[in-house]
């Protein structure tokens, strides 16, 4: 695709003879919202830390952007644009809410060790830009007033909410949402879609996401790739993939009936 922000072309990895991802390709455009699906251990979180840095690809090329980033470091990938949170959350959890956003914005900060020292007139107006900042998003996820509490003492919903906005926070061109709905009851999930369907108008963000709730992805994305075994097998709008006898095949464990 011409407009693909992020382009992913047949990337892989292998565990000594275990092939976890086989020649995984991607093309996700300004403003979509993608999702990444398969049975356990079909290798998407596997996909995801490809993406981020967190292994180094053995094969394939990924482009953010028009740039190349899969020999960058995990910090130089989130600095060009591409953001994420994790299967299992991994918050500052004795710093504050408000602390832990906080410490996303420093990602596009521009402090000098002298500045920071002396808290110079330009570190004393970034760090208040970035508190406004922070504020304003825990305040897009209604966690504002959670804002002096531990990470660790909010609700798992809340905790989740969290680690969404500490992504915004590096002001992502992409943000991968890995199991976002995990651990959360059907009120909380439904919430969750609007919240993400809001990230991406308010700020224009490219999302791709890793979710075992089928209902919440059939609803809300518009194209999905399913995964199995390290291999890719369907992609495509939700129903046709829905449809797919290969996706029925991996889910149900037998082959889909003619």
């Amino acid at each position: 695709m011409s407009d693909a922000l992020l382009q992913v072309r047949g990337i892989g990895i292998s565990f000594g003879g275990l092939k976890a991802v086989q020649d995984f390709s991607l093309s996700l455009p300004r403003g979509g919202l993608y999702g990444l699906i398969g049975p356990n251990g079909a290798g998407k979180t596997t996909a995801f830390n490809l993406l981020t840095g967190v292994y180094q690809a053995q094969s394939g090329t990924v482009e953010l952007d028009g740039r190349r980033i899969e020999r960058l470091k995990p910090h130089e990938i989130a600095h060009a644009g591409l953001s994420r949170t994790f299967q299992n959350i991994r918050l500052f959890g004795e710093l504050s809410v408000l602390d832990n956003v906080m410490l996303a914005c420093h990602c596009r900060g521009r402090h000098t060790l002298l500045g920071t020292v002396l808290r110079l007139s330009r570190f004393v107006r970034q760090e208040a830009a970035m508190r406004r900042r922070a504020t304003s998003l825990l305040e897009l996820f209604g966690l504002a007033r959670l804002a002096d509490e531990q990470a660790k003492s909010l609700p798992y919903g809340d905790q989740r909410r969290l680690e969404i906005c500490r992504a915004l926070a590096t002001e992502p061109k992409v943000l991968l949402l890995d199991e976002p709905a995990a651990g959360m009851n059907p009120s909380e999930k439904k919430s969750l879609a609007a919240s993400i369907r809001d990230i991406r108008d308010r700020f224009a963000m490219t999302i791709l996401l890793i979710e075992h709730d089928m209902g919440l992805v059939m609803d809300i994305c518009e194209q999905i790739t399913v995964l199995d075994y390290g291999v890719t097998i369907a992609q495509g709008p939700p129903r046709q993939v829905q449809q797919d006898p290969r996706v029925i095949e991996a889910y149900l464990g037998e082959p889909a009936k003619a």
